[in-house]
């Protein structure tokens, strides 16, 4: 990686160097490893190792530690700049990821889990930093769109193959970790070696901080993390266990899935920018809310498969509503905020996911509608809270409780 670049002088490189293009670079290579580590998770753990319910749970509450511990990110970018820690942490989860069929047993797939968790994780965390810094406060919705549309695009690449070559060509769960995972890290490494640091005009706060102003945000961020976890646990699961579902038709719903959000996630960014984060976020939680009680449905009356594919597909169009959340923070942030608020918010995302796929885990083995039914209840939370935030968010104005801050003297 060579010198230093401000930030506001990108203009003067080559389009295929500037910031934006990293960022989609990023966006596009992250997905490869982890979301064909996930369509092939649920196979993999039931075929090979012969998990039940409760060891996913195990597993992914092991997954969720180091997005707990995401705030170590403040200290590494004391001695580290967030763009080199950011592509480390990718090429990490590539090479992780890479790696997760050479250890079948319960304690070898925890522990190589661990590690691509922890590549993961501080890349997003670090990523989501860099993404708030380096996109301005008018394109960052449709940016954060067409990012998101970036990932998934690749990951639909990756579903595509699977698709179509997994029973045609009888691969192995080995070789096609191999390639995802050595893809990623090989776009990781180009990316320490091709693009300059860059450099944001404002410089970020190097250690921890907990605002009040902020106590919204916090919130949203724990529900938002408590409820993802079930559906990410959980719902793919059911298709496996309750459906039979093998690796070609899980990564078929994927890409299907993959396809609508295509679509739709830039349209969300522009739904985000008309109409707000307030407004934007009611929707998302009134629709999750109702999706998660219609899995509840799916074990309590016996509906069919169809309908649980389609819910899935709802799903995430729904949750992709969530960089409104971003956007919201971005609003009513100090410039210097960015980074360690980034690292903390993540932090109390991840604090209920470190228990609470362990515990779910113990109830669905008893009645897997509750633990739907408990998604849908936190949906309904984050509600409540999604009603706090004003029509225009901004400093001094940051819930509807707050008072506006007096314009500063021209």
């Amino acid at each position: 990686m060579s010198a230093q670049f401000p930030l506001g002088r990108a203009r003067e490189l080559p389009f295929w160097r500037r910031p934006t293009t990293l960022l989609f670079l990023m966006a596009a290579a992250m997905p490869v490893a982890f979301a064909t580590w996930s369509a092939l998770l649920n196979n993999f753990v039931i075929e090979v190792a012969g998990f039940d319910g409760s060891d996913i749970g195990w597993l992914h509450t092991v997954r969720e530690i180091p997005g707990f511990f995401a705030i170590g990110v403040i200290a590494l970018i004391i001695f580290m700049h967030e763009q080199v820690l950011a592509l480390v942490s990718l090429a990490l989860l590539g090479v992780a990821s890479a790696l997760t069929a050479e250890f079948p047993g319960l304690g070898g797939i925890l522990t190589i889990t661990m590690l691509s968790s922890i590549g993961f994780h501080y890349y997003e965390t670090v990523n989501q930093s860099l993404q708030l810094q380096w996109l301005d406060k008018l394109r960052a919705p449709q940016m954060l769109g067409w990012l998101l549309a970036a990932g998934s695009g690749a990951t639909l690449v990756a579903y595509l193959l699977i698709v179509l070559t997994w029973r045609a060509f009888d691969l192995s769960y080995n070789l096609v970790y191999m390639v995802s995972g050595g893809f990623t890290a090989c776009v990781a490494v180009f990316c320490l070696l091709a693009y300059p640091r860059f450099e944001a005009p404002n410089p970020q706060i190097k250690k921890m901080i907990l605002r009040r102003r902020y106590w919204l945000y916090y919130a949203l961020q724990f529900m938002a993390g408590a409820r993802r976890q079930i559906f990410v646990v959980f719902a793919g699961f059911m298709m496996v266990e309750k459906f039979g579902f093998e690796v070609h038709e899980v990564t078929a719903l994927f890409m299907i899935n993959l396809v609508v959000n295509m679509v739709a996630a830039p349209l969300m960014g522009r739904a985000v920018f008309r109409f707000g984060e307030r407004r934007t976020l009611i929707f998302e939680y009134i629709g999750l809310a109702l999706v998660f009680l219609a899995y509840g449905g799916i074990y309590l009356f016996g509906w069919g498969v169809v309908l649980a594919a389609t819910l899935y597909v709802v799903d995430h169009i729904l949750f992709s509503l969530a960089l409104a959340l971003k956007t919201y923070f971005q609003k009513i942030a100090d410039p210097g905020d960015i980074a360690p608020t980034a690292a903390v918010a993540f932090t109390i995302n991840h604090i209920a996911a470190v228990f609470l796929p362990a515990a779910l885990g113990y109830v669905w083995l008893v009645s897997p509608a509750a633990v739907f039914g408990a998604a849908a209840g936190m949906a309904g939370l984050s509600l409540v809270l999604a009603l706090m935030i004003p029509r225009h968010p901004e400093p001094g104005n940051e819930t509807i409780f707050a008072r506006a801050l007096p314009a500063p003297a021209q």
